[in-house]
């Protein structure tokens, strides 16, 4: 989210479209790059999105904050990315002022669900490995369910409320250009809770995670065979996640360190801008991968989706967490 307030009207008189600075082949090569990233990452979160939503064997808490994530990142993928490319391609702005405002809204709502969740991602490897009974007892997929709607309720109020207060669902937007307003106080908001707070957290659990990861590793070693399995999955399932975690904030944080400095924005300012949300995107294109190379069982999930097996009855009830095919 840009935390920059602009003077429309200003800006309106100033800008123009350019023109088209690259030859017709390198052309058609940006928007066939362009459509297979954005193919790529709608695709891949569909599966996760399918593979969680089937498979009872994968009604877990966390694979539940799994399908959030994806959910978020399919949005990206529909209605983020392939505007946002076409933006970067065409130097200007081609969908008229309703898409403007459905992708300034939907990249908004994708940005904080995403953070919020990865959050929650936190603190439910947090509770698993620090509290495990206490977790097994009172941590369900129905609690994980609500907590996920919640966040997800919240940022659509959040981010309703910030845009129209801010007057972003006016009907008035600059030719070739798709802006939005947003007040230093909705940005410092904006900043705070998109941002600095989950943020935080998120670096804190996971650095607790880690640490107690490491004191489990010492500790078992004397326990017999099957609580060393049972630590030892729960430790996987830490690393796994924390990857996707720390892949997460490396994709994030070059966008808001760029943004803290918007005091400075310009034309240079705003094309590095653009640039570096590019990065955050594509982190929406890469989780997917990132499961195919982490969870056997969404390697397992894929191979049944698209060999139509899961259109067999009781398809619900197969095992993906065995290693055996």
């Amino acid at each position: 989210m840009n935390l920059t307030a602009v003077n429309q009207s200003d800006v309106c008189q100033e800008y123009s479209c350019a023109e088209r600075s690259v030859s017709l082949s390198v052309y058609v090569i940006l928007y066939v790059a362009a459509a297979a990233v954005s193919l790529l990452t709608v695709c891949g979160n569909l599966l996760v999105i399918v593979s969680v939503s089937h498979f009872k064997q994968l009604h877990t808490p966390a694979n539940i904050l799994i399908l959030s994530l994806a959910v978020s990142d399919l949005l990206v993928g529909v209605f983020v990315m392939p505007f946002h490319l076409s933006w970067l391609i065409e130097s200007c702005w081609i969908s008229g002022p309703v898409m403007c405002s459905v992708f300034n809204f939907v990249t908004f709502q994708a940005t904080s669900s995403s953070v919020h969740t990865v959050a929650l991602i936190a603190v439910d490897r947090f509770l698993a490995l620090s509290s495990p009974f206490v977790y097994s007892e009172k941590i369900s997929t129905t609690v994980i369910c609500i907590a996920t709607l919640i966040n997800w309720l919240f940022s659509l109020f959040y981010n309703f409320t910030i845009l129209y207060v801010n007057g972003n669902f006016a009907d008035v937007t600059c030719p070739g250009e798709c802006l939005y307003i947003v007040d230093e106080v909705s940005s410092l908001i904006d900043l705070i809770v998109v941002f600095l707070m989950p943020c935080t957290l998120i670096i804190i659990l996971y650095t607790h995670v880690f640490v107690i990861a490491k004191k489990h590793a010492t500790a078992i070693r004397a326990l017999q065979v099957k609580n060393r399995v049972s630590d030892k999955s729960e430790r996987k399932a830490a690393l796994a996640l924390g990857i996707l975690v720390f892949v997460f904030l490396l994709c994030l944080l070059p966008y808001y360190i760029f943004s803290l400095t918007n005091f400075l924005r310009d034309d240079s300012f705003s094309n590095v801008i653009n640039s570096v949300l590019i990065l955050f995107y594509l982190n929406s294109s890469i989780n997917p991968l990132l499961y195919a190379l982490l969870y056997p069982w969404f390697k397992k999930s894929v191979k049944i989706i698209l060999t139509l097996k899961v259109l067999n009855t009781d398809s619900s009830l197969m095992n993906v967490l065995s290693l055996s095919s």
